[in-house]
């Protein structure tokens, strides 16, 4: 079946055919490590891993590269305010990046460059745009000149008289007004602001600009010309445009055959920030109660074109439709019934399994693919006395098999077994259920849920499981 992309480039959905068969390059925008990943950067790298997960899923070897960005204005800025060397004030955050992508189920990438590792490659690759014309030096530092690029603008779709009217002035600083068509800066000569934080280079001692990092990580891990690279919508102009431009100026080739973007989150229907009272982390929405799996849920089920209205009540209802799975899934764990597969059952299983897949080879389209997960539960429950011990296992085994592109489906549960102490509770309680001593029985209910262990009582006997 084939895979279809949304490409930014080309704005339309394309059939993805990769560079090798059975192998995809990807690079994919990573944090800049001067504080905590915001609710809105989690999306994108959620969005990421999911369409790692998917090409995992159709059969690709993916190597990924997520970039580090542990050298900028903001994290200059912070490490100074902080007064910390910039490599101690960038580590607590990089720390804190892998944290949370661990908590929130996120595949590792293949590799982690940080900028701070390649600058000599930055160097390197400076002094040939120089040398081909594409790049000139000033008082403060060595600039890219759009106008020496004609496609200058392709990923953004600019017109070429807004080309024409910037291309005179300059920008220094990393990130800028996204109307502002300027050149950019490739090296940023050093200036007592930037402290200690300075390379000794050919154009004199300073540091690289934002724009180029990006592209020498990338270029030196997967080649001049690699399948995809994605980021959140926000850096599409300037720093993806000004990507394409310095590498394609720098190798003569094509440097990206696909672009994929998330589009904004946003809280409440607002804009997030801090003035607002709106902003989140992942931390804040931890310490608030909440799950890292509903969160999880919340930020990956609103398909990534889309933008994505955050409040507490998309928590909530994420929560509930997990509670659903995991119900389901418990019920299918207890049945005991034998004999032969129920054909419509049979089927209706492979049908929402194909729509499942159609829907994810459709630009990931997890919105469908979601919802024909919940129509295969809802169909089961009304033809639940149909379900044999069989059929409930072949269920479950799909179901992780889904997960290893979902990631929230069984990612809460422990281990099957219980403790001692739970044991000796359950029976208490069945012993005390038998002299109808309820209040006890009760009692015992109550301690076994504030552990985290629901009961049921069933014809065949008492049954557990855990809920946190």
């Amino acid at each position: 079946m084939a895979i279809f992309f949304y490409n930014s480039l080309t704005r339309k959905k394309e059939e993805f055919n990769p560079i090798k068969d059975n192998e995809v390059k990807m690079y994919t925008c990573g944090p800049t490590v001067y504080n905590y990943p915001h609710i809105g950067n989690l999306r994108t790298f959620i969005f990421e891993d999911l369409l790692h997960r998917w090409l995992e899923y159709r059969g690709f070897k993916v190597i990924q590269v997520m970039n580090l960005t542990d050298v900028d204005d903001k994290t200059i800025k912070n490490s100074q305010a902080n007064k910390m060397s910039l490599k101690e004030y960038t580590d607590i955050y990089k720390k804190a990046f892998f944290e949370d992508i661990e908590t929130l189920n996120i595949k590792k990438a293949t590799y982690y460059p940080a900028a701070t590792e390649y600058i000599e490659e930055m160097i390197e690759m400076i002094k040939v745009l120089l040398d081909k014309g594409y790049a000139y030096e000033t008082n403060d530092g060595i600039y890219f000149k759009i106008s020496s690029f004609p496609e200058y603008g392709k990923l953004a779709h600019l017109e070429k008289d807004e080309l024409k009217a910037g291309a005179s002035g300059r920008v220094s600083l990393d990130e800028y007004e996204k109307e502002n068509v300027s050149d950019f800066a490739l090296w940023k000569k050093w200036t007592p602001e930037d402290g200690e934080v300075k390379w000794e280079s050919p154009f004199g001692p300073g540091r690289p600009g934002w724009h180029i990092e990006c592209s020498v990580m990338s270029m030196k891990l997967l080649g001049e010309t690699f399948d995809i690279h994605c980021g959140g919508i926000d850096n599409l102009f300037p720093h993806h445009e000004n990507e394409i431009a310095q590498s394609e100026a720098y190798s003569g080739k094509k440097f990206v055959n696909y672009w994929l973007h998330s589009v904004h989150l946003i809280v409440n229907g607002e804009k997030m920030s801090k003035s607002k009272g709106n902003f989140f982390t992942l931390r804040d929405l931890l310490a608030k109660g909440y799950s890292a799996r509903s969160i999880r849920y919340a930020l990956l089920t609103t398909h990534y074109r889309k933008p994505l209205n955050f409040t507490f009540d998309l928590l909530i209802q994420a929560n509930s439709s997990l509670k659903r799975i995991d119900d389901f899934i418990f019920a299918l764990k207890n049945i005991n019934k034998e004999g032969q597969f129920d054909e419509f059952l049979k089927s209706v299983l492979d049908n929402q399994i194909k729509k499942f897949e159609e829907a994810m080879d459709d630009d990931l389209n997890i919105s469908e693919a979601i919802a024909s997960i919940f129509e295969l539960i809802n169909i089961y429950y009304e033809n639940f006395d149909n379900i044999t011990k069989e059929l409930a296992n072949k269920v479950i085994e799909i179901f992780k098999r889904i997960d290893n592109v979902l990631g929230f489906i069984f990612s809460n549960e422990q281990k099957d077994e219980l403790t001692e102490e739970e044991k000796t509770l359950i029976e208490e309680r069945t012993k005390a259920k038998k002299e109808k001593n309820f209040a006890k029985a009760d009692e015992i209910r109550n301690i076994l849920l504030s552990k985290g262990i629901e009961l049921r009582d069933t014809k065949e006997g008492v049954i557990w499981k855990r809920i946190k």
